[in-house]
């Protein structure tokens, strides 16, 4: 069997890593009731997503169905 090695990664790959995540994202923070994280990471892996691309669909989804109901209301 073939022996799996963990490397670790340099400081220097490390801050180059962060200076790109800084550069391409930005960040918002979100704040659930205490326990509410497992649920919703649960659900997200159940459903073959990563938490941050859950509350993304999420939120997308929810923008998606507003802009209808207002251009509904509109017109």
């Amino acid at each position: 069997m073939a022996e799996q090695r963990k490397t670790k990664n340099s400081a220097a790959k490390i801050a180059a890593n962060n200076r790109y995540t800084a550069k391409m994202y930005d960040e918002i923070k979100v704040r659930v009731p205490k326990g509410e994280k497992d649920v919703l990471k649960q659900y997200a892996k159940d459903h073959y997503r990563s938490l941050n691309g859950f509350i993304l669909d999420a939120v997308y989804t929810y923008l998606a169905k507003a802009d209808n109901a207002r251009t509904e209301a509109t017109e």
